[in-house]
């Protein structure tokens, strides 16, 4: 089993707690890296510090969550070795994974429901880099500053 990282500001608070509790029944070992309420944190600080964790390999993959999943999701895309995504529909999840080997995924709290954020991780954690063609594009993503 994979083992997750998730965290979140507090516009996605209660669907990290809700996709947390989800993948501990699920058998995964999730570590939770906050926050712990809908008090006001800023989701850069969340974003690195999940995404340290995920770049230095002590996790396999993140989920990032904030109200829109833009924030955090842009906040994540600045560290070296992380490929985030911003996803809001299965088969975008998918794709993430399948063409882009993208390790972090970041869902809009304010804009996705329970069930389809839950499709959504669950196709994230399952799908595996197709490689290819797709690696020879994913290797052009990082260090172009």
């Amino acid at each position: 089993m994979k083992k997750i990282a998730i965290g979140c500001d507090h516009g996605g608070f209660e669907l990290k707690e809700y996709l947390r509790d989800r993948l501990t029944e699920e058998g995964y070992e999730v570590g939770d890296f906050g926050c712990d309420s809908t008090d006001t944190v800023d989701y850069p600080d969340i974003a690195h510090f999940l995404c340290d964790i995920v770049a230095e390999g002590e996790r396999d993959l993140g989920i990032l969550i904030c109200g829109s999943g833009n924030g955090i999701n842009m906040s994540a895309n600045t560290h070296d070795g992380i490929r985030s995504a911003l996803c809001w529909d299965p088969a975008i999840a998918i794709l993430a994974r399948r063409h882009n080997n993208a390790n972090v995924m970041a869902l809009p709290g304010r804009f996705i429901d329970n069930e389809t954020a839950w499709e959504c991780v669950k196709k994230f954690i399952t799908e595996e880099f197709e490689g290819g063609r797709h690696e020879i594009r994913v290797n052009k993503i990082e260090g172009h500053k």
